[in-house]
């Protein structure tokens, strides 16, 4: 399956995915000089600079994005840490076929970027990864694999969020698995 990556930081769900022989066609990001862009670059795969001031609203944002996208073929679409809200035009193009990785055990921790942060605050005794589909309403769609990850006696932000990356990366490649066979048996969805 032609995978387009969304990508605003680091890119290490981006690198495992490259890693395990998916096919990445495409990368777009909000953010030319993060990691993720980088990568993209040094391995040659095609790559959407849109940093949002270059366009008047979100929706021409997502507008760039999608047409990218479909440029290169993209049959589903990975959010790895890539941090804006989709918006209609970019939903409609690909719905049902955006999936997000999560560094928390959704519905705990969703609506945004610091979930680990906050299960830290909450000092939970566990956190976790979650791969969902991505809808109209944030951290909100249905829930394609889940893994739990123990918050430890004198963990850091930093130590939590390692032992959570370790797990999106094994999740996010089941899911998009899981996508696949689901998209083969109803290619229509979207």
């Amino acid at each position: 399956m032609r995978l387009g990556v969304a990508v605003s930081g680091r890119g290490s769900n981006l690198r495992n995915l490259v890693d395990r022989g998916f096919e990445v066609v495409a990368v777009a990001t909000n953010r030319p000089s993060c990691g993720g862009a980088e990568f993209a670059r040094e391995r040659g795969i095609p790559l959407g600079e849109l940093a949002q001031k270059a366009f008047a609203s979100a929706e021409d944002r997502d507008t760039a994005m999608r047409d990218f996208f479909k440029v290169h073929g993209v049959e589903l679409v990975v959010d790895a840490g890539y941090d804006r809200i989709h918006t209609r035009p970019f939903l409609e193009a690909f719905s049902g076929r955006i999936v997000n990785v999560h560094p928390s055990l959704l519905p705990d921790f969703g609506g945004g970027m610091d979930a680990v942060e906050q299960a830290l605050k909450a000092a939970a005794p566990v956190s976790g990864a979650t791969v969902h589909v991505v809808t109209g309403e944030l951290d909100a769609g249905p829930i394609l694999v889940q893994e739990a990850v123990p918050v430890l006696a004198g963990d850091t932000l930093e130590t939590l969020r390692a032992r959570i990356h370790e797990a999106e990366y094994r999740i996010l490649p089941e899911a998009i698995r899981l996508m696949e066979a689901r998209l083969a048996k109803s290619p229509a969805v979207g």
